[in-house]
């Protein structure tokens, strides 16, 4: 079949992985199809590439509706990050779960349906999120606002340059949307110019809200272009200024758990949060709970998106590790990238020792400062590569009871798996937000070693998105 051919009328079979759908073609072979299409819808396609054993393609018009897809309350917006709302959340999990399943397909060898555990939903499916970024933008949807108006909400998915005009976020906590909209409010008030990236010219940029979830604390970080405002706009600057302290004194007087705001000034022309941060109002950080242990989250810090599902993913990893032993105190446990700094604290009380591996030193400082918020002192943090740190503490002869594997990327880097393989620890825990590349990742290690696969439990972090969260159990 040649490129560029229009197919009509193609059920979808099912959701793969990674935003893509699968249906047939009228020959008997796969299409893979990009973008988002309900499973059970009907659609006309063309066809793209024509690989060995499927064809890609793209859908062009949807000619029946999925018996899946559900009607929405009206308030309910579907943008880039929560596609899968249409979908009912039972069904979604079923969804994720098979998928997962379906990525170990080619290691039945090595693991059995009696490993597989179902999959664990978030406690909360709808204003989850603790962490939202908004954008200003001049450009929505296929058009520019003109005038004077402008639009300040998410870009549209896959798109660098456009918005999608939007008023509420059913994924967000109710105080991260009440604070948004006062703020697209004032902005709008302001007179001052959204971003316009043809032009080059703007002054508003970014707002990050950050909410913890148990402590109730909010950081507020605004991205402005002061450049812009100093050298077209001098003789706003001084009224800007008043107008400001006037909107965020009501505001923080509104919602006195604001304990932090910050004025970042961004003047790249690409449009990313950089990170010269000016802490604008009272403390630097805010702190938040996670199965008992507190942490100090700083504009710079990654922290899981989602509080509650997070304390669900690292109990089921405390959980695993007890399978295998569960009196205290173990012996050493190693955390490779230790990004998150959130699983080795959570882990320390079960270990004598804990190495935390990380190769950003701003994440291993974060660390050091929330060991010692939690009074934590097994810790001996570690800045190197995974793959030179496993070569070199192996030839220390120390006994390690538990390896941890958490990569920031969805897998490890590929030079460190034969140190993984050749490393003699006696349990493994690995989390991945990506089943295929884990499977990938698995497939090298079991074949290349002793360990055995005994647990995986899907986790479902993100509802209403096509991320999914797998922790898996391994030992010799």
């Amino acid at each position: 079949m040649q490129k560029g051919t229009v197919l009509e009328n193609i059920k979808i079979d099912k959701l793969i992985f990674g935003w893509k759908a699968l249906g047939f073609a009228p020959d008997g072979k796969k299409i893979i199809i990009s973008g988002w299409v309900i499973p059970g819808s009907v659609i006309n396609l063309r066809i793209l590439k024509n690989r060995k054993n499927y064809y890609e393609g793209q859908m062009l018009d949807e000619v029946k509706k999925s018996p899946l897809e559900q009607k929405l309350p009206d308030h309910f917006q579907v943008y880039g990050g929560c596609k899968w709302l249409p979908i009912a959340h039972d069904v979604q999990l079923q969804i994720k779960q098979e998928q997962v399943k379906e990525a170990f397909n080619h290691l039945k060898e090595y693991v059995t349906d009696t490993v597989f555990h179902p999959i664990v939903a978030s406690p909360e499916i709808y204003g989850y999120r603790n962490k939202v970024e908004f954008s200003w933008w001049k450009y929505i949807s296929d058009r520019e606002w003109v005038h004077d108006e402008f639009r300040f909400w998410f870009h549209k998915q896959w798109e660098f340059d456009r918005i999608i005009d939007c008023t509420f976020c059913v994924l967000a906590d109710d105080e991260i949307n009440e604070i948004f909209k006062k703020t697209d409010s004032f902005s709008r008030w302001s007179g001052l110019p959204t971003y316009d990236p043809k032009r080059q010219e703007w002054f508003w940029r970014h707002l990050v809200i950050r909410k913890s979830k148990h402590c109730n604390e909010i950081m507020l970080i605004f991205s402005v272009n002061d450049d812009f405002l100093a050298s077209k706009w001098s003789s706003t600057i001084d009224n800007f200024s008043k107008n400001l302290k006037w909107f965020l004194d009501k505001l923080t007087k509104e919602y006195p758990n604001i304990k932090s705001i910050y004025y970042l000034r961004n003047n790249w022309k690409a449009d990313i949060v950089t990170w010269e941060f000016e802490l604008y109002y009272w403390v630097p950080a805010i702190k938040e709970k996670l199965l008992d242990k507190t942490f100090e989250i700083n504009p710079k810090s990654f922290f899981q998106t989602n509080s509650l599902g997070a304390e669900k993913l690292y109990q089921i990893a405390i959980d695993m590790a007890k399978k295998w032993k569960e009196e205290l105190k173990w012996g050493t446990m190693l955390d490779l990238y230790a990004w998150t700094w959130t699983l080795w604290i959570i882990f320390s009380p079960f270990f004598k020792n804990v190495y935390s591996v990380e190769i950003v030193k701003e994440a291993s400082e974060d660390g050091k400062r929330n060991a010692k918020l939690n009074g934590i002192n097994n810790i001996e943090f570690v800045n190197a590569k995974v793959e030179n740190f496993l070569k070199d503490f192996s030839e220390k002869n120390e006994k390690v009871d538990l390896l941890v594997i958490d990569p920031p990327r969805d897998w490890m880097h590929p030079d460190a798996l034969p140190n993984v393989v050749n490393f003699d620890a006696k349990a493994m825990i690995y989390i991945s937000c990506n089943p295929s590349t884990l499977a990938r990742d698995l497939d090298y290690i079991v074949k290349n070693s002793s360990y055995k696969i005994t647990d995986i439990t899907p986790v479902d972090m993100f509802p209403h998105t096509h991320h999914i969260e797998t922790v898996v159990r391994l030992e010799k």
